[in-house]
């Protein structure tokens, strides 16, 4: 017998509500979930908050999210109060509804499913709408910052005699104005002819009146609006052909009025901004008019005139008025363009001489002057610091958890008897790939800091072609004197370290072996609030912070530990050079970064772009610059900051106190940067002339060293920066810096120095210095060398080709390359001034297959059209090539003095390089059985095999030719 309740289809289940358990487990669920993502949100803005106020700039912090909140709160409302007005405007002025046509009646079914929701949907639109019109306008704060606190810069263009802080702060404000406006009024245009639409006020299909006079009146206002905006855009792109970019033929990146903008563009800009106010008249009119007639003719004049006037105007200036005399007719504008690059760039007193390059010794005395004036000429560097990296790893890393960077600095500091000299720095820091162990105690809580500075004269090197190093060990030791050597912030250390409580760290004693630490400095964020370690969890995605027995009473966070990091976070409207240096002043390691001010709104003035500028054949993306706009066409070196190495403190100073960039920003960011006076006189000694600065000025510098307006329109003296012709990358060569001085300076200066070659040649065209050393009365003093284009002179290219090419120095390379399966490895290509005559010096590096570090076996030295020159020492290569000693291979003359010696006549270039041969036969095999004295004795043999080799080749080659 079938159940009572079974049909056909089955037994039937009521679905009933959820228990009363399951609905307040799903709320606590719900409200749970809503609290963690509110929690989530918090942790982000809270742990900031504390990083800020842990670096004593929390003021920084407040203004720019009480700017971008304000920001946000007036502009998204301001939207969404305009569009929700002409939302509900336009639904109050709907038609009443009457008989319905097809279309009408399609549309009730929207009408009627929306009804019950209009008010909600209302709210819900225009609160989308102002939340992303709010997050859009605080991205906006520094264009704001700017204009509220802008000081003039008492520099006007030319064209409509503005002060230039009006386009550097006030234009761009007002343009995202008109902007703002132009997306607001377009909302709600399009809004309200929805809406229209949809309650009938307008009509695409139905019999009668497209469109009743209520909804005429409210499109035309807004159309109004559209028109009168775009007549505001017209008038305020009259000031934007001052800072408009265009190709011209010589500048790629030319900036300012030409003579179409001056002559065609700029009155057509003046007749559309009263025809667009003409044709916004005739739409307000439509209120009264009831018809669209008039303003719809207005607006096709309008763009018929934005044709005609604004475009097809100009084009037939440009072809029947420019072309035929382009030169005469841009030479107004071209000087212009250059007063004011040189201006924005701070390379208006670049002082160009013409300099010969091409001198040459007339005998041995005057041989012998050039080799006195190059002691004192310059204080050449052979430990490159692009090179010797791995050498300061191998010899004083100590241990695998140690790190030096890549690339070391240079810097200067006395020695013992208070001579400043030259000389080549980097820090021990932590390397947590070395660990040992890996685990999140030791990750973070043991292994937290590097140890010391290791530093190495820059002109000398050691026995066996090592560095000579001025402070080594661990701890640090040598001439330096005492200082804190622990290293928690560095340019390597990017994780977060947890100091300060009961988890003690790895450190060193001064015997050098290890012991415990606990850190002491006042830097880092307290974790003994549990609000904040929970909020630690959450921003670092590490849920063990919260409950780590490791973590307790005393215990700090450090994070944000890199140095460029710190600047940037602490002063985000500064632009931070790629070359973060250590420097030991008063006891403490100090990390000293430049930051530069820039700006893109410098009148007339062409653009650059920071990211390529600043590129060559070093830049990696540690070294890389850290640019807040890369466009730019206005640049200060206008803050020096530092960094301390143990406790992490910034302080930022002014060091430009003529820039009105950084005056506005002081203006809205008080008490942020300390005045010029502040830095201390042990600071000042390491301060520098920054690379990333003297790079975009040596690019601009290619163009803008010529001054004449005729000259700079066919660009005969355009110049271009060289490839580096020690790597194969291609890139440009990077400067250098060296204590060398110019032919008008008496006494050696610390500067930093850079070549040029004419465009697409590889002879010299001008070499460039700049007075690096900021306790110098000359600092930043730019100096050119110009060469003569009639004698060319080698560049670097082809000096180094000529390195290349000599067959004696080919010759000695090779057997050098070939002995233990070394490699050659160039250091950097030095060029300076001497006498009339550039001197060039290159280290040559070798890197032997059972050394994976560089070490400095042979100098390469050339000056003028004497033959090259390749020599174990500095002073020996510069002895040989001025004729003071005879060459230690071939057998060629040297100028101005004779050696009389000549090799033996049955000595063949055959016979030496079968005993060459025999003599790396026999040192592998003595390297084998590891037999020290027989290997050392074949290296004398093949040393002597090659001399003879090389000798009887330059023999052969000479009685050839």
């Amino acid at each position: 017998m079938p159940d009572r309740g079974s049909g056909p289809s089955g037994p039937r289940i009521r679905v009933g509500r959820p228990s009363r358990r399951i609905r307040t487990l799903l709320m606590t669920l719900g409200v749970l979930a809503v609290l963690a993502m509110l929690f989530v949100m918090f942790s982000g803005f809270w742990t900031d908050w504390l990083w800020y106020r842990s670096v004593k700039y929390s003021s920084v912090f407040t203004t720019t999210l009480w700017t971008k909140i304000g920001l946000f709160a007036v502009f998204g409302v301001l939207m969404a109060l305009a569009v929700g007005l002409n939302i509900w405007l336009a639904h109050r002025l709907r038609p009443p509804l009457s008989a319905m046509s097809m279309e009408q009646q399609s549309l009730d079914r929207y009408r009627m499913s929306i009804a019950p929701f209009k008010k909600w949907a209302l709210i819900a639109i225009t609160a989308v709408i102002g939340l992303i019109a709010g997050a859009s306008a605080s991205g906006e704060w520094r264009t704001w910052l700017q204009w509220v606190n802008g000081v003039p810069f008492g520099k006007t263009d030319p064209q409509f005699g503005m002060d230039v802080a009006f386009y550097a702060f006030d234009l761009p404000w007002y343009r995202f104005l008109l902007s703002f406006g132009f997306a607001c009024t377009v909302l709600c245009l399009v809004a309200a002819a929805l809406t229209h639409y949809l309650y009938g006020g307008l009509r695409l299909t139905s019999p009668g009146s497209r469109a009743t006079a209520a909804a005429t009146g409210h499109l035309s206002v807004l159309l109004g609006l559209f028109v009168s905006l775009k007549a505001i855009a017209y008038w305020l792109d009259r000031y934007g052909l001052a800072v408009k970019s265009s190709g011209l033929k010589s500048a790629d990146n030319w900036t300012g009025l030409r003579y179409v903008d001056a002559n065609a563009y700029l009155p057509a800009k003046t007749i559309l901004f009263f025809i667009a106010a003409i044709c916004a008249v005739l739409f307000f009119a439509t209120l009264w008019r009831r018809t669209w007639q008039l303003p719809v003719i207005g607006f096709g004049l309008m763009v018929l005139s934005a044709i005609l006037i604004g475009g097809l105007y100009p084009a037939i200036v440009q072809k029947f008025q420019v072309q035929p005399n382009e030169q005469a007719k841009e030479a107004p504008y071209i000087k212009q363009n250059i007063k004011a690059t040189r201006d924005a760039y701070d390379i208006q007193d670049s002082q160009v001489t013409p300099y010969k390059g091409n001198y040459k010794p007339t005998g041995k005395a005057d041989s012998q002057r050039l080799r006195d004036d190059a002691d004192s000429t310059a204080s050449l560097r052979l430990l490159d610091p692009n090179v010797v990296s791995p050498a300061f790893q191998q010899q004083q890393q100590v241990k695998g958890y140690y790190q030096f960077p890549s690339t070391l600095d240079v810097d200067r500091y006395k020695d013992r008897d208070g001579a400043e000299q030259d000389t080549v720095i980097g820090l021990r820091e932590l390397n947590i790939a070395g660990i040992p162990e890996h685990n999140w105690i030791n990750d973070h809580f043991k292994y937290t800091h590097g140890y010391g500075a290791v530093a190495a004269k820059g002109t000398e090197t050691a026995d066996g072609g090592g560095p000579q190093y001025t402070e080594s060990d661990l701890p640090s030791k040598g001439q330096l004197p005492d200082y804190q050597q622990r290293v928690y912030y560095g340019e390597k250390t990017t994780q977060y370290s947890i100091v300060g409580g009961p988890q003690k760290e790895l450190d060193y004693s001064d015997d050098g072996s290890e012991k415990s630490y606990s850190y002491r400095g006042g830097s880092g964020v307290s974790l003994s609030n549990p609000v904040n370690r929970a909020a630690y969890a959450v921003a670092f995605g590490e849920p063990q912070i919260l409950y780590s027995g490791a973590i307790g009473d005393g215990s700090r966070i450090l994070y944000n530990r890199t140095p460029k990091d710190r600047v940037e976070a602490v002063a985000p409207w500064l632009t931070i050079d790629g070359d973060a240096y250590p420097a030991v002043i008063d006891g403490r390691i100090k990390w000293i970064v430049d930051a530069y001010t820039t700006s893109n709104g410098y009148p007339y003035a062409s653009r650059t772009t920071l990211g390529d500028t600043t590129a060559d054949s070093l830049t990696d993306g540690q070294r890389a610059v850290v640019a807040q706009q890369n466009q730019v066409n206005y640049i200060r070196n206008s803050v020096k900051a530092t960094v301390d190495a143990y406790d992490g403190s910034v302080k930022l100073y002014q060091w430009d106190e003529k820039d009105p960039v950084l005056k506005t920003w002081m203006k809205a960011f008080p008490g942020t940067v300390e005045k010029k006076s502040a830095i201390s006189g042990s600071l000042k000694e390491h301060l520098r002339y920054p690379q990333d600065l003297f790079k975009v000025q040596r690019q601009l510098l290619t163009t803008y060293h010529v001054t004449d307006p005729g000259t700079f329109y066919t660009g005969s003296e355009r110049w271009q920066i060289p490839s580096d012709p020690t790597t194969k990358s291609g890139n440009a060569v990077p400067p250098y810096y060296l204590s060398m001085k110019m032919p008008d300076q008496k006494d050696q200066s610390f500067s930093l120095t850079t070549t040029f070659t004419p465009n697409k040649r590889e002879n010299l065209g001008a070499f460039m210095s700049v007075d690096a050393n900021a306790t110098s009365g000359d600092y930043g003093r730019i100096r050119l060398l110009k060469l003569p284009s009639e004698t060319p002179v080698p560049g670097p290219q082809l000096v180094q080709s000529k390195f290349n090419s000599d067959p004696v120095i080919a010759n000695e390379l090779n057997i050098l390359k070939k002995f233990g399966d070394s490699e050659i490895e160039y250091g950097n290509l030095l060029t300076v001034p001497l006498d009339g005559g550039l001197l060039y010096v290159e280290p040559v590096y070798l890197r032997g297959a059972n050394t994976n570090y560089p070490l400095l076996k042979k100098v390469l030295v050339s000056y003028g059209d004497n033959k090259p020159v390749l020599e174990d020492s500095l002073k020996d290569a510069l002895d040989v090539v001025f004729g003071k000693k005879a060459p230690s291979t071939g057998t060629e003359q040297p100028p101005g003095g004779d050696t009389g010696k000549q090799p033996p006549a049955d000595q063949t270039v055959q016979q030496a390089l079968a005993d060459a041969e025999k003599a790396y036969d026999d040192g592998e095999k003595a390297l084998g059985r590891r037999d020290l004295a027989a290997y050392d004795e074949a290296k004398k043999k093949l040393k002597a095999a090659l001399d003879r080799a090389a000798k009887a080749s330059e023999k052969a080659g000479k009685s050839g030719g």
